[in-house]
C-alpha cells in the first residue's frame, strides 16, 4: 500500500502551531523592545505595495488600497503601545496623480472616508491624537479638503500624539514652497538674507514644530525615499522590508524598532 505524503504545511494542526509560535515570538520581541527603551520619538512610514499585495492574493488591485488603510489603523495602535509620539505617513504623492483616473478616485474617496472617521473615532479623542494633512492640499478635490479640515479642527487642541498624513505631497515641492515663503518675508522686510539658517527653514516646512523622524520604514522591498521628507530625513535611520504594506505585521514592525535601537546615531560626530 502506498501512503501519500502530505506537505508539512498541510498536516493537521501545523497552521495553529505556527500561529502560536509567531505569537510567542511577537511577545518576546515586544518585551525586548520595551526593555531596551530608546524608543524613537518620530517614525515615518512609506506605505508601499498595496496593489502588488492585492494582485498576489488574486484581488482587484484597487482593493489593496482599502486593505492598506485598514493596516494603517492597526500600525498606529502598535506605535501607541510602545510610546511613539509622532507618526508621519506617506499616503499619496504628487506623482500619484499620474495614475489612472479610476485609481485616483478610489484613493480620494478613501481619504474622505478615513478623515471623516477621525472626527467620530473614540480612540483619537481618548488618546488625544492630533491629525494633520501635509502637502499641497490645493491640488486635492474639494470633498477631500473639507474632510481634512473637519479632522484637523476636531483634533487641533490635542497634544498626546501627532499623526501627519502626507497627501498630495512632494519633498522638492515642500522645499520650494518653504523658500518661496521665506523670500516673501524678506521682501516684506521681516527677515534679512543673513537671518536664514536651518531653524528658519525648519519653521517653514510642513512639519514645523516636530522633531525630525528618527526612523523611516518602507515596505514592499523598494529601497529609496522617493522624495519623502528630503530635508527632515538627513539623519534618519532607514529600514526597508520585503512585505507589502497590507501584510506588514507586528513582528516586522518590532524588528524595525529593534534595529533602530541597535544603531549608533552619531549625527556626524
Amino acid at each position: 500500500m502506498v501512503i501519500e505524503k502530505l506537505p508539512i504545511a498541510k498536516l493537521p494542526g501545523v497552521a495553529k502551531l505556527r500561529a502560536m509560535a509567531a505569537k510567542y515570538y511577537e511577545l518576546q520581541l515586544l518585551e525586548e523592545v520595551t526593555r531596551r527603551g530608546h524608543i524613537p520619538r518620530h517614525v515615518a512610514i512609506i506605505l508601499d505595495g498595496n496593489r502588488r499585495f492585492a494582485q498576489k492574493e488574486g484581488l482587484d488591485k484597487l482593493q489593496g488600497h482599502a486593505l492598506g488603510a485598514d493596516k494603517l489603523e492597526e500600525v498606529l495602535g502598535w506605535c501607541r503601545e510602545i510610546g511613539i509620539k509622532h507618526i508621519t505617513i506617506y499616503a499619496f504623492s504628487t506623482e500619484n496623480f499620474n495614475r489612472s483616473s479610476e485609481e485616483v478616485k478610489v484613493l480620494m474617496d478613501l481619504f474622505v472616508e478615513k478623515f471623516k472617521k477621525v472626527v467620530k473615532d473614540e480612540r483619537i479623542h481618548k488618546y488625544k491624537i492630533r491629525v494633520r494633512a501635509i502637502g499641497d492640499l490645493s491640488c486635492l478635490p474639494e470633498q477631500v479638503r473639507e474632510a481634512i479640515e473637519e479632522a484637523q479642527e476636531a483634533t487641533q487642541g490635542y497634544d498626546g500624539y501627532t499623526l501627519n498624513l502626507a497627501v498630495g505631497y512632494g519633498g522638492r515641492a515642500e522645499l520650494a514652497e518653504a523658500v518661496r515663503r521665506i523670500c516673501e518675508r524678506i521682501e516684506r522686510g521681516e527677515l534679512k538674507p543673513s537671518d536664514i539658517d536651518e531653524s528658519v527653514i525648519n519653521s517653514h516646512l510642513y512639519t514645523a514644530g516636530l522633531p525630525d523622524p528618527d526612523l523611516i520604514i518602507r515596505t514592499s522591498g523598494e529601497e529609496r525615499l522617493s522624495g519623502f521628507l528630503i530635508w527632515q530625513s538627513a539623519y534618519s535611520e532607514l529600514y526597508f522590508c520585503e512585505a507589502n504594506w497590507p501584510e506588514f505585521n507586528k513582528i516586522e514592525f518590532l524588528r524595525a524598532i529593534r534595529t533602530y535601537q541597535g544603531r549608533d546615531r552619531r549625527f556626524g560626530k
